[in-house]
């Protein structure tokens, strides 16, 4: 049996410093070795502990992946619950005044909540209705086509301004969603790229009935769109 000694360690750490020490088969320290290593904090590790010790860490870094799409997927269907929300509380703040477009924004978040239900049934879903206009048409409708006009405080000194600029908030929530699915999805390997793809088509179409419905408040039957 060798005894590793104070004298050893001190040497050892003099040449490079060290937080972990592996007690080798066939050797002990002594109290005063055991008392080095407890004054600066480093552990030490038999055969067994040491073995057990490095299986902890390859597992517990073969799990980090995982954890980070969790957690990625856990912030899309937290986004996707807080525009859920939303959509809520601007069809309530439409059914006192416009029971017409209250209507229209309850189908749009219809529409909405089978796309959040798709993320874990990876089910298909269905193409939005669409009504054509001069900026958007049946080739374009789930692409991202930007705002129609740039929305500004000018907008709220207008009679319909709050409808604007309500019906505006939530278009801009639903632009946030995007990046999260690309976030969530940008590394997975599950065979559901296309479901993704097709989430984030239909959650374009819907900012686009949106658009058009803002276009319809703004300027009655006249098309705003940007040129």
């Amino acid at each position: 049996m060798k005894f590793i000694t104070e004298i050893d360690l001190r040497d050892l750490y003099r040449k490079e410093p060290f937080t972990d020490y592996k007690i080798e088969p066939g050797t002990r320290l002594t109290p005063g070795a055991r008392q080095f290593l407890a004054d600066r904090g480093i552990n030490k590790f038999d055969n067994g502990s040491y073995a057990k010790k490095n299986d902890v860490n390859k597992r517990h870094l073969s799990e980090l992946p995982k954890k980070q799409d969790d957690w990625k997927k856990k912030k899309l269907r937290s986004r996707m619950k807080s525009v859920e929300a939303l959509f809520f509380i601007t069809e309530e703040e439409f059914l006192s005044r416009d029971v017409f477009l209250a209507q229209s924004i309850i189908d749009l978040g219809k529409q909405f909540t089978k796309i959040k239900n798709a993320l874990d049934s990876k089910s298909p879903i269905e193409d939005l209705c669409l009504k054509e206009c001069m900026g958007i048409n049946a080739d374009n409708f789930s692409n991202d086509l930007d705002d129609c006009f740039e929305i500004t405080d000018f907008h709220v000194q207008l009679k319909n301004g709050r409808d604007i600029i309500i019906l505006h908030r939530l278009r801009c929530a639903l632009r946030e969603i995007e990046p999260v699915v690309l976030e969530a999805y940008e590394d997975s390997d599950d065979g559901n790229e296309l479901l993704y793809k097709d989430i984030i088509g239909k959650v374009n179409q819907i900012i686009n009935a949106l658009s058009q419905r803002i276009c319809s408040i703004f300027g009655g039957k006249k098309c705003q769109r940007k040129n």
